[in-house]
């Protein structure tokens, strides 16, 4: 299934992706949060579904799309997790997962503006693949991982480099600001997703395409990466664990960085999981 949620900022009610088309499934009665993950709600929405199928009332298709999850507790994010990005940016090869967190108040819709911060001068892009997780889990056993996933989706991490590395602290500075998580268009469970390790994600800026790479190049791959995060903090249904994004950082540009200015138009891709684009809005305007 393809999950969404649509209607005004704050306001979202639940919806579904069918041959296309959008539907509301708002009388199924529950948002598609930590709760209904917890309680098997895929499942549950899934016989909803087949049961209400003709009369679910058919959504405009210019519907606004908010966040296709209630607010998770966590956005756990994991850096330099492709070797591209890392050799773009300096950086060394990670030894285990560099972990991270990213604001929940961060997380709008996918194609709403992203708001550069006051007083930033350094605001980049990141596609990235989101996992989400159905289960609680806790010191998860990496053959067992998969398990734990309810599916995935489209992220664009936007980042403010000079508050994420100059600033003197960890990167959260520069990662948690409002509107610095896109995501969706939907949320695909993990049966329509046949395989999450040769996935293609792409990124344009005005046009012009900025990172294209494949899921193949992860470093540590999915299930490794929710049996590591378990590790160190108990993830409970609806978290979502973002996996890294490839090279072509405005951040790694050569010779010269490159960053997001007002008027801008960033749009990004994932095989299966849709696309979205955001316009860039200087803070104030």
């Amino acid at each position: 299934m393809k999950l969404i949620r649509f209607g005004e900022p704050g306001k979202e009610k639940t919806g579904i992706i069918l041959n296309d088309k959008k539907y509301d499934t708002s009388a199924f009665g529950e948002d598609y949060n930590e709760h209904f993950f917890e309680s098997d709600g895929v499942n549950r929405l899934q016989k909803f579904v087949e049961e209400h199928r003709d009369n679910l009332p058919e959504l405009p298709a210019d519907v606004r799309l908010g966040s296709p999850l209630g607010r998770p507790s966590k956005l756990v994010c994991i850096g330099l997790n492709y070797a591209d990005h890392a050799k773009e940016t300096n950086a060394p090869l990670p030894p285990e997962p560099v972990i991270f967190m990213k604001a929940t108040t961060a997380i709008v819709g996918p194609f709403d503006d992203i708001i550069i911060p006051k007083n930033s001068k350094k605001t980049d892009w990141e596609v990235e693949l989101a996992v989400v997780m159905g289960k609680k889990a806790s010191y998860v056993a990496e053959a067992e991982a998969m398990e734990y996933i309810a599916g995935y989706v489209l992220h664009n991490d936007v980042s403010e480099r000079e508050f994420q590395l100059e600033r003197n602290g960890t990167w959260d500075k520069g990662k948690g600001c409002d509107t610095f998580a896109p995501l969706g268009p939907f949320m695909a469970t993990k049966d329509e997703v046949a395989d999450v390790h040769n996935l293609g994600l792409w990124l344009k800026l005005n046009g012009q395409v900025m990172q294209n790479g494949n899921t193949s190049n992860l470093i540590f791959n999915i299930p490794f990466l929710v049996s590591y995060v378990s590790q160190f903090m108990t993830l409970l249904p609806g978290d979502i664990i973002t996996t890294g994004t490839p090279a072509g950082v405005g951040m790694g540009m050569k010779p010269e960085p490159l960053y997001l200015k007002d008027g801008d138009i960033v749009e990004l891709g994932i095989d299966g999981l849709g696309t979205s684009r955001q316009r860039v809005k200087g803070y104030g305007k």
